[in-house]
């Protein structure tokens, strides 16, 4: 009775470590698939909006929104302030404005 009851309890810590395992590769395959989707879509939206843009002509109003949309968008992008910089810019406002 006692070897059946081991047994079965060194079944029952097999199969969680066998879970454990399946887990821990399901979410690694799962992150690398939507890593590899978000990558494709982002490639493939990037790649066809140049394409077309090197397809127009210089002086096509199309092509001009275009480029002046990326350039705004760059500039937006490297704008973009993290949470900590808000803090340091306001304590730099009030040293200037006691100035």
């Amino acid at each position: 009775m006692e070897s059946a009851a081991e047994t079965f309890g060194e079944a029952t810590a097999s199969a969680r470590k066998s879970a454990k395992a399946a887990a821990k590769s399901a979410q690694k395959n799962l992150s690398t698939g939507t890593y590899k989707a978000a990558y494709g879509v982002s490639y493939g939206l990037v790649y066809a909006t140049v394409f077309l843009t090197e397809l127009l002509p210089e002086n096509n109003i199309l092509r001009r929104g275009f480029e002046e949309g990326a350039e705004a968008a760059l500039e937006a992008a490297s704008k973009k302030e993290s949470p900590a910089k808000p803090a340091a810019k306001a304590k730099a406002k009030k040293k200037t404005s006691k100035a």
